[in-house]
């Protein structure tokens, strides 16, 4: 049966709607968009007195190293994440079974069946993934809050601006102040339940993003 003019066109439409969507579910990950999380609360610092230089409520100790320990402190996340991942699986098997039915005597007449029966059945399957992830680098964040047991809220991000496009950075979770070393600063491997996001976007970025008929070519809408 002839396809009428009318039902080719909505094929068509149909075709290209599901391009569209396939592509837009595919597009390069961004990080949600949202506000920067206000700053927290400051106590504020009494004046000096006199009689003595050392107040209690200011974030330095005259026996202790400067590390961050309060809401609206600042400390540095140094970025060591490497992570990688590889899997791999084969699997083989086979079959052979065969029936043979030689002569027989039926009464007093002898048969002669000389038939046989054979199926033979193999299968072999394979499949190798391999996934490998850096990223390495520094960003100072604040303290949001300290936790009724002595853990660190932190958040930070940052934004970088060049000429061809722009890089963002995002880093959140929980820290212990025992991790935080001389110097103010603490592994992101020591971050508990870190959310690190890094992307990019601009004429860069567009350049690695394939367009969306491809993306409908590779996504699952595609049947073939």
């Amino acid at each position: 049966m002839i396809m009428s003019v009318r039902s080719r066109f909505t094929l068509l439409v149909a075709v290209l709607a599901a391009g569209l969507l396939s592509g837009c579910s595919v597009l390069p990950h961004q990080p949600p968009a949202e506000e920067p999380p206000a700053l927290p609360e400051f106590t504020a610092l009494p004046k000096g007195t006199a009689g003595g230089v050392f107040t209690s409520e200011r974030p330095w100790a005259l026996v202790a190293d400067v590390r961050a320990f309060r809401p609206g402190d600042v400390l540095t996340v140094v970025l060591q994440e490497t992570t990688q991942a590889r899997k791999s699986a084969d699997t083989n098997f086979s079959k052979n079974s065969s029936v043979d039915i030689p002569s027989f005597r039926i009464g007093g007449s002898t048969v002669d069946a000389d038939t046989g029966i054979s199926a033979n059945r193999k299968f072999a399957g394979g499949a190798t993934s391999t996934q490998q992830n850096a990223l390495q680098g520094a960003l100072t964040v604040i303290v949001q809050e300290v936790l009724p047991n002595g853990l660190l809220r932190v958040h930070g991000e940052k934004s970088l601006t060049l000429n061809q496009g722009e890089e963002f950075l995002r880093v959140s979770g929980f820290v212990r102040a025992e991790d935080i070393d001389a110097e103010n600063r603490i592994s992101s491997q020591r971050v508990a339940n870190a959310r690190i996001a890094y992307s990019g976007r601009g004429s860069l970025a567009n350049a690695n993003s394939a367009g969306w008929l491809t993306r409908f070519f590779s996504s699952p809408w595609m049947p073939f």
